[in-house]
């Protein structure tokens, strides 16, 4: 499917399908947003995106039209998928829950993406091919994104992460916690050989409160900025692979997410 962006000025088509999953037993609503179909000239993109029953919250397709509309962004087929009342079980870290046993299905909905929604999708529109695939998610369902593309590098080109649940961790913090035990930067410490993906990452500094270690920068930037960390020291470097943006005032909330959305969108399909 291509476009002829000299002659054509981008709409998008919402479409909403439903897959029976007979891995997550439920059916899933995904949102497809489709730029229409023109003339031959250019290959698509491919974004999944978690807790897709934000859209309207995070205006992405006011947000896509504008940067249509200046021709920022080539164009992309967004699949946005609709969390469960599951969810807490479903995002996460694939085959490590948390302390609270908590992403006891990540490994599942890890599958589902693969092997039930990719498939259903390309049969559904006909394509088969990607210039990129990406995959974003917000707090948790950030966290879940990573992971996902963490372990399927053979899949996915690039993840976006805003407000990403990274202190997400195997200890409790009663109970003798230390920063080893957060989950995701241990998976990527204990990988052999580090993935070819590129990330993006964002925080707020108003996305909560806490200051476990009181060094006056609350958790959710620390954990942020230490999993760059733990990806620079598996040899990714900023700014070639990893994009970090942090948005000063900015909230745990779709308001902020969509006010950055415009910035992960460019990163990853921009012209």
């Amino acid at each position: 499917m291509y476009w002829d962006w000299a002659e054509i000025e981008m709409t998008i088509t919402e479409k909403n399908i439903t897959i029976n999953s007979e891995l997550l037993n439920r059916e899933v609503t995904c949102t497809l947003l489709i730029p229409d179909e023109l003339e031959v000239t250019e290959s698509l993109n491919l974004l999944l995106l978690n807790d897709g029953q934000e859209l309207e919250n995070l205006e992405l397709i006011q947000t896509l039209e504008k940067l249509y509309g200046t021709n920022r962004i080539k164009p992309v087929l967004v699949v946005a998928i609709h969390a469960g009342e599951d969810r807490i079980q479903e995002y996460g870290v694939a085959g490590k829950p948390d302390f609270k046993k908590r992403g006891s299905k990540a490994d599942v909905y890890t599958a589902f993406i693969k092997d039930e929604l990719l498939p259903q999708v390309k049969l559904q529109t006909g394509i088969s091919d990607f210039e990129t695939t990406a995959y974003a998610g917000f707090s948790l369902g950030g966290l879940s994104a990573f992971d996902i593309t963490w372990n399927n590098a053979d899949v996915f080109d690039k993840v976006g992460v805003f407000s990403g649940s990274f202190w997400w961790r195997s200890k409790d913090l009663a109970k003798g916690y230390t920063e080893a035990d957060r989950i995701m930067h241990a998976v990527i410490k204990d990988t052999a050989e580090a993935p070819g993906l590129k990330f993006w990452l964002q925080t707020g500094t108003k996305d909560e409160t806490t200051d476990r270690n009181k060094n006056g920068i609350i958790d959710a930037i620390d954990d942020t900025i230490d999993l760059i960390k733990a990806l620079e020291n598996k040899g990714y470097t900023r700014p070639a692979d990893i994009q970090y943006v942090e948005i000063v005032g900015g909230s745990h909330d779709t308001a902020t997410w969509a006010k950055a959305m415009h910035k992960f969108l460019t990163w990853a399909f921009g012209r």
